[in-house]
């Protein structure tokens, strides 16, 4: 078996395979230098702080379980708040209670927040009295969410909850893909308000926490899953080309003046869909046609390390996000250390912040260089938060191409995919690009990838069996 991409879901594919099949012999290629695409750590004023994603989802159980099955499960934590806010017209304000991804659910909680204005908060009223949005096919968020609650909703709270996860924005990314929930009630109610009251209620009041990370960060899962695999991982590698063989498949990697050449039975392709398609194009073309559609934005971590001195007052809630049309460089800000007490307790003496900087079709500010960025993450606390001083440390990490764009037609587009994919014996696909870019997703299609190529070993196995001499 070769898995090609060594990020969380090539990784959770390796140890799905191994799991499901102990003798089955494992290689994961990576053409990076370290293993764990997005999920990275390293050290800001002394303390571990992760420098991709930094939490995952708790209530889905995926990120979880495979951090327990890789040794990790008491390093699990949760957060010590998740309180969040907006900045709108120059204030961080609180998000309303009961929203649903931003769609709020009671105007009266909406109105006490002070994030739209009278005239927006007007218009959303209105949802109650319209007649009915049809939603026959998939559309964009912003398209349905303006429509019955006008835009000020859509500028100033799905664009920057929607944009915190995809760096994207409303007015393209698919209802369906993004917002399920939102996209089933749209196609039953006539009211998006009442529908998001009747999803806020189905929420338990007793789920536990949202969110959960790693005590040493998010960076050290892969490290340990690929442990637990007990894959043979090569970094370094770049696969440029894959072929169909009369027994299975074969890669070529390395520069074309030194290629090698790797014979495997079955291939798990886990990089993102621009190199997909490109690795797709010779033996399953459909596919990589569309994997190719699929856009990704790119964007920057900016994390600060200041003495707490020189905040006024304690950051009180786990941080804020900002609308694109406040026309600001930092699209949200994570307070880290109110956040997770256990960075806190690393050094007690630290605030650490991170922005977020870039969104889709920002690139020009993406273009600057290190210092510039962390010009604009210190503007930001200055402006915002009325920080005194510069940080003792700072850090950049640039994610260029980094979140797949889940566009509207998304779903069917996969379903392409994964319908061609299918037609290839022994081949599978999983990232981040086909079911979700959270962890506990891309952990999800790897599992489904691994499943899929050991049915077909398996089934290949059996038709051996049956054909040999003497049965």
């Amino acid at each position: 078996m070769v898995v090609v991409g060594a990020g969380i879901a090539g990784l959770a594919a390796a140890w799905h395979l191994s799991r499901a099949d102990p003798g089955v012999e494992i290689t994961v290629l990576d053409g990076a230098s370290r293993i764990g695409g997005k999920l990275y750590a390293s050290e800001v004023g002394g303390v571990q702080v992760d420098a991709g994603a930094e939490a995952m989802l708790a209530r889905r159980p995926e990120g979880k379980e495979l951090a327990r099955q890789a040794g990790l499960g008491e390093a699990l934590v949760h957060p010590g708040t998740t309180q969040a806010g907006i900045l709108s017209r120059g204030s961080v304000r609180p998000l309303p209670k009961g929203h649903v991804m931003g769609v709020p659910s009671d105007v009266m909680a909406l109105a006490r927040t002070g994030i739209l204005s009278p005239g927006g908060l007007a218009r959303v009223s209105l949802d109650e009295v319209l007649p009915p949005t049809t939603v026959p096919t998939d559309v964009s968020v912003g398209a349905y969410v303006g429509a019955r609650v006008g835009g000020e909703v859509v500028d100033r709270l799905i664009e920057p909850l929607l944009g915190g996860v995809y760096a994207g924005r409303a007015d393209m990314l698919s209802l369906d893909a993004t917002m399920p929930a939102v996209a089933a009630a749209a196609r039953t109610e006539r009211s998006l308000l009442r529908a998001a009251r009747d999803l806020a209620a189905k929420t338990p009041k007793d789920a536990g926490p949202v969110f959960t990370t790693l005590r040493q960060g998010l960076g050290g899962l892969p490290e340990a899953v690929a442990r637990a695999s007990g894959a043979r991982i090569r970094t370094g590698v770049m696969v440029r080309g894959l072929t169909r063989t009369p027994d299975g498949w074969r890669l070529v990697t390395g520069p074309t003046r030194d290629e090698e050449v790797v014979d495997a039975d079955a291939v798990i392709v886990a990089v993102p869909a621009t190199p997909a398609a490109r690795l797709l194009e010779r033996e399953v073309p459909k596919a990589a046609a569309e994997l190719a559609r699929i856009e990704y934005a790119s964007m920057a971590i900016v994390t600060l390390a200041y003495p707490r001195s020189a905040f006024p007052e304690p950051p009180a809630g786990s941080g804020y996000l900002v609308p694109s049309v406040e026309g600001r460089p930092v699209k949200a800000v994570t307070f880290a250390t109110t956040k997770w007490p256990h960075l806190a307790e690393a050094d007690p003496n630290l605030v650490i912040v991170r922005c977020s900087i870039g969104r889709l079709g920002e690139e020009a500010v993406l273009q600057r260089d290190d210092a510039e960025l962390v010009a604009f993450a210190m503007n930001e606390m200055t402006e915002i938060m009325g920080v005194r001083g510069l940080p003792i440390d700072s850090r950049v990490t640039r994610w260029g191409g980094g979140l797949p764009q889940y566009d509207v037609g998304h779903l069917d587009r996969i379903a392409r995919v994964r319908a061609a994919v299918a037609a290839q014996p022994g081949l599978a696909v999983c990232g981040a690009a086909y079911d979700g870019v959270g962890i506990p997703a891309c952990a999800a299609s790897g599992r489904t990838a691994a499943t899929r190529v050991l049915e077909y070993l398996n089934a290949r196995a059996a038709a051996g069996a049956r054909q040999e001499p003497g049965d």
